[in-house]
């Protein structure tokens, strides 16, 4: 067996699957799937990618169901060295189009998502389907289960946001995922190892074109754990405790849906004595619903800070709200051991303890950069180190509090959002002269944008084709909540425009 320390990805994956080969992987709408039976699938798959020519640094866009024949097809792309680009739902067809122009020569689907919308934006490219052209090819004649990967070579990119017309890519190289902090179990620490502990049960649903949900995931198989796929719909929180669910990931809007559920249950209560791990992510959890959160779910309740480009950074776990409950109230928790991250200052230099500035960070498993996109690669990545964006402080205690963002973004159901392409999307329309965007709480999706536009030549901007616009351009969560019609925009002292200001003429904003 190979040393999964030295091995390049995804070989300590097959090495855990070889080593216990009865055990499950998954539960698939309550079937046992094996860890053998899901290497079947990657025989298959790997057989059928590579009679289709794929080979060592074709790109290719993934698009499946979250099934274990989808996570077998990505797994095998990545073994035969492919660059896998994943098409996260949602994106309108002139995204789709956008992506897979940026050197994609295959789209890997499934008949579920194999839309017309897709089938229209990959006109010209070959599509393979998981059912057709690799479920059904002939297996491997013998275990060539070996990555081809090279380390410096492109293996993923994850799209992060479509706020810009064309979705920004994380592009991470094989040696970014061999050294991440999940797929890599030969490295381990107490604090990893205490958190896959939870995962012998681990709820997967959604996607597996999410960053979040893959790096966790990894922590749950390469622990022995079992991924549970259930039917859908989901019921939170009913299914928890439908299918003893011992780790789960949850956005922030997920959460306000389970703590109104929770508290106003009447009879027999959701039984939560199974959950281990709920790791909240996605967007900033006020301190109040921390609270509220820790009363109802503190045995379980993790919250979680990260980025799609960087994976998990900080993680604030039961222990730490239980010895200092009222200190980290506001805090995202301690730095993942094996993180360097710094707080600096405009210039770029570091800032001492407790002082507000952006956060930097530096990690094996981050993003080299950004596909297609040099400008912004030149922008975040600094020798070595990962500019966030983010601003924070890190205390003397050691926890990290985020107080605020450098980018002008909104999260939709953790997904961002540049307020400047919302901008875009309502200034060109001819009715509109001017139009600026703020983010604020939403209990439904987290945050949601509100957008305040200024008439052109004393027009009176329909409200439903402004939201048309958006919706076009962007897609349905970039929509604003609300649409305000000012005759003039306020203007802070430096004479750019005041969105402090603005955020005060929301329904409900506290008077400056």
């Amino acid at each position: 067996m190979s040393n999964p320390a030295e091995s390049v990805f995804p070989q300590a994956l097959v090495d855990a699957f070889r080593h216990r080969p009865d055990l499950p992987a998954f539960e698939f709408r309550t079937r046992p799937v094996t860890r053998g039976e899901v290497l079947d699938l990657v025989r298959h798959s790997v057989a059928g990618l590579r009679a289709a020519g794929l080979g060592r640094g074709t790109g290719v866009a993934v698009t499946t169901a979250v099934t274990p024949a989808g996570f077998a097809a990505q797994i095998a792309a990545h073994l035969l060295g492919c660059r896998v680009t994943g098409l996260r739902p949602g994106l309108t067809p002139p995204q789709l189009a956008a992506v897979l122009a940026e050197d994609i020569e295959v789209v890997i689907a499934d008949e579920s998502t194999l839309t017309p919308e897709l089938a229209g934006a990959a006109a010209g490219l070959r599509v393979l389907t998981t059912e057709r052209d690799l479920e059904a090819a002939a297996p491997l004649a013998g275990d060539e289960l070996v990555p081809r990967g090279r380390p410096d070579d492109l293996a993923l990119i994850t799209l992060t946001s479509g706020s810009t017309g064309r979705p920004k890519g994380a592009a991470q190289t094989y040696r970014s995922l061999t050294e991440a902090w999940s797929w890599q179990p030969a490295r381990r620490n107490p604090v990893i190892d205490q958190l896959a502990s939870g995962y012998g049960r681990f709820l997967v649903f959604g996607t597996l074109t999410s960053a979040v949900m893959l790096e966790h995931l990894a922590l749950c198989l390469l622990n022995g754990g079992t991924a549970v796929i259930p039917e859908e719909p989901l019921e939170f929180p009913r299914v928890w405790e439908r299918h003893a669910i011992t780790a789960c990931l949850c956005t922030v809007p997920r959460l306000y849906q389970v703590l109104d559920t929770l508290r106003g249950e009447q009879g027999t209560p959701t039984d939560l004595s199974s959950l281990r791990v709920l790791l909240v992510a996605g967007s900033p959890l006020p301190p109040h619903r921390l609270a509220e959160a820790a009363d109802r779910l503190g045995h379980a309740l993790h919250q979680g800070y990260g980025l799609t480009e960087t994976g998990m950074l900080a993680l604030l776990t039961p222990a730490d709200l239980a010895e200092h409950r009222d200190r980290v109230r506001d805090s995202v928790g301690r730095p993942m051991p094996g993180i360097a991250l710094e707080i600096r200052d405009p210039q770029g230099q570091p800032v001492p303890a407790g002082t507000a500035g952006e956060i930097w960070v530096r990690t094996g498993g981050q993003a080299t950069g950004y596909w297609y996109d040099d400008e912004q690669t030149r922008e975040v990545v600094r020798d070595g180190w990962f500019r966030t964006r983010d601003l924070g402080a890190l205390g003397t205690d050691g926890f990290l509090r985020l107080v605020g963002r450098a980018r002008d973004v909104v999260f939709v159901n953790a997904i961002l959002y540049y307020a400047g392409a919302i901008e875009t999307a309502l200034a060109a329309h001819p009715d509109v002269d001017q139009a600026y965007v703020i983010s604020a709480p939403d209990d439904r999706t987290g945050e949601a944008a509100h957008a305040f536009v200024v008439p052109a030549d004393g027009r009176k901007p329909d409200e439903d084709a402004l939201r048309t616009a958006v919706r076009t351009a962007l897609g349905e969560p970039a929509v604003p909540a609300t649409i305000t019609v000012l005759d003039a925009v306020p203007v802070a002292p430096g004479g750019k425009p005041d969105k402090k200001a603005l955020a005060a003429l929301l329904p409900g904003a506290s008077p400056a």
